[in-house]
């Protein structure tokens, strides 16, 4: 009986010594697909950053563009121009040029009709 308890105790150790190295490579495993999933979200991560960038280098050219002509436009309007926009914007309503150019012209409109083949 003590023969059949050590046996027993032998089959058991060896059971559980070779559970734990699958239990180890498993963790490895594991482990590493980790790594993978890791390092793949690491290069979009990296590619996305890099085509924001991108986004502000453009974004802050055209906001330097934009406040040059800005500039310009302020420098050439009138006073009364400049008091007659000021007034549209604190009432609320978009400046006249923006409401002209939400609909073409009368004009242009006339001058396309009577552009047409002549006889």
């Amino acid at each position: 009986m003590l023969k059949d308890i050590c046996l027993n105790h032998a089959y058991v150790t060896l059971i559980s010594c070779s559970s734990g190295a699958s239990v180890v490579a498993i963790d490895n495993k594991i482990e590493q697909a980790m790594d993978l999933v890791k390092s793949h979200l690491m290069y979009a991560v990296r590619e996305e950053v890099e085509v924001l960038k991108e986004q502000i280098k453009e974004l802050v050219e055209r906001n330097s563009q934009l406040e040059q002509e800005n500039n310009l436009l302020k420098n050439l309007a009138s006073p009364e121009q400049l008091a007659q926009f000021q007034a549209q914007v604190q009432s609320g309503s978009p400046p006249a040029s923006i409401q002209g150019s939400q609909q073409p012209a009368p004009s242009v409109q006339l001058a396309s009709q009577t552009s047409g083949p002549s006889a």
